[in-house]
C-alpha cells in the first residue's frame, strides 16, 4: 500500500442511517491498524466548512457499534454546494493537515464529494448509508436491513388491530424514487397488495384485488405503500377513495415516517458497515479516489462516484412475481 496518505477525515452527510457509527468506527479503527491520523468531521460539509474537527483514535468510537444515528451529527449545506464553500472546505482541511476523506451518505453527499475531487484533486471515497437502498454499484446500502426490520415489526403490530376490528390499513413507509423497502417489507409481512414507484398498478387494480381478497374470506388487509407510489395524489386520499368502495371496511392509515431510520442497527448492517470501513481506508491508502465502496454477491467492490450517482438500483421483479403470488 502507498504512504503518502498520512490523515483522513471521516464524515456523515444527508439522511442519517441506522449503521453510520459503525461505519465510522471502522474508519476510524482501520486508519489506527495502518497507523494514521484520523479526524471526525462534525456536521458533515458544513462542518467541514467550518473546521469543526476532532482528533479520533480506537478508543474514541468504543460502545458505538450498536447506536443509531451518528456521533458526528449530519447536516445539510447549502454553502458547499458554492465554489465559495468548497474552497473554505479545502482550506480547512488543509491547515488540519487532512489528505483524504471518507464520506457516508447518499446520492447528494456523494456529488458533493466528487465535485470536490474534480475541483482540487482531492481522495474522496464514498460508503453508501440511505435506508432507501437506492445508490447503484451496491446490493445493500448501509441502514436499508435495519429499517426493514423495524417497518416489519411494526406492520406484525398494527395487523394485530386490523384483524380484530375488520379493518384496511394503508402503511406508508419511505422510498421516494424506489420501493425496496415497501416490496420487502410488505412481502415479509404478508401484506395484500404493495404499492410502488416503478409497478403503477392503479386504482382499478387495487380495489379488484381487495374484493378478491375480500370475497376469498380475508377480514381484514394490509396495503403497504411506498411514500413515491402515484396510485393516488397522496396516501389519505387514496384511502378515502378505497373507504368509499369498501364502506364494511374501517380503513386506517399508517405513516411511519422517520421511526424507519433510528433504533439499533442490525447484525447485518453492523458487519456490512465494518466492511465497508475497512475498504474504504485501504483502498484510499492503495492511492484510489473518487469511488464508492460497495458489496455484490457479498463481495466487496469499488465504483466510481459517477456511475453510483446517476446509475438506478433496480427492483426485484422475481420479488414481484411472488408477491403476487402470495396474495392469492
Amino acid at each position: 500500500m502507498k504512504n503518502n496518505i498520512k490523515k483522513i477525515a471521516v464524515l456523515t452527510s444527508g439522511g442519517d442511517a441506522p449503521g453510520m457509527n459503525a461505519a465510522i468506527r471502522s474508519v476510524v479503527r482501520s486508519c489506527a491498524f495502518y497507523k494514521i491520523e484520523c479526524v471526525g468531521v462534525y456536521r458533515g460539509y458544513q462542518g467541514m466548512i467550518e473546521g469543526d474537527f476532532k482528533q479520533m483514535d480506537a478508543r474514541s468510537v468504543g460502545n458505538i457499534i450498536n447506536k443509531g444515528g451518528t456521533i458526528l451529527k449530519s447536516a445539510r449545506s447549502d454553502e458547499f454546494r458554492t465554489k465559495e464553500g468548497r474552497l473554505k472546505a479545502f482550506h480547512q482541511l488543509k491547515m488540519e493537515g487532512v489528505d483524504a476523506f471518507v464520506v457516508i451518505g447518499g446520492d447528494g453527499s456523494f456529488t458533493g464529494a466528487m465535485i470536490f475531487n474534480e475541483e482540487y484533486d482531492f481522495p474522496v471515497i464514498g460508503i453508501p448509508g440511505t435506508i432507501d437502498n437506492d445508490i447503484y454499484g451496491t446490493n445493500y446500502t448501509l441502514g436499508y436491513d435495519t429499517a426493514l426490520n423495524t417497518v416489519v415489526e411494526v406492520i406484525d403490530k398494527i395487523r394485530d388491530t386490523a384483524s380484530s376490528h375488520n379493518r384496511l390499513f394503508f402503511v406508508e413507509v419511505m422510498g421516494r424514487d424506489v420501493g425496496h423497502i415497501a416490496l420487502n417489507a410488505g412481502v415479509g409481512a404478508g401484506a395484500e397488495e404493495i404499492l410502488i414507484p416503478e409497478e403503477n398498478i392503479g386504482v382499478d387494480r387495487l380495489i379488484e384485488s381487495l374484493r378478491k381478497s375480500k370475497k376469498s374470506g380475508k377480514s381484514s388487509s394490509i396495503v403497504v405503500i411506498a411514500e413515491g407510489d402515484k396510485t393516488g395524489k397522496n396516501v389519505f386520499e387514496l384511502a378515502e377513495y378505497v373507504e368509499e368502495h369498501f364502506p364494511f371496511y374501517e380503513v386506517r392509515v399508517s405513516v411511519l415516517g422517520h421511526m424507519q431510520r433510528g433504533g439499533s442497527p442490525s447484525c447485518f448492517d453492523r458487519v456490512l458497515a465494518s466492511r465497508m470501513g475497512v475498504k474504504a481506508v485501504e483502498t484510499l491508502l492503495e492511492g484510489k479516489s473518487n469511488l464508492m465502496v460497495g458489496v455484490t454477491d457479498n463481495k466487496m467492490l469499488l465504483t466510481e462516484l459517477d456511475k453510483a450517482i446517476k446509475g438506478k438500483s433496480k427492483i426485484n421483479k422475481e420479488l414481484l412475481r411472488v408477491s403476487d403470488i402470495m396474495t392469492i
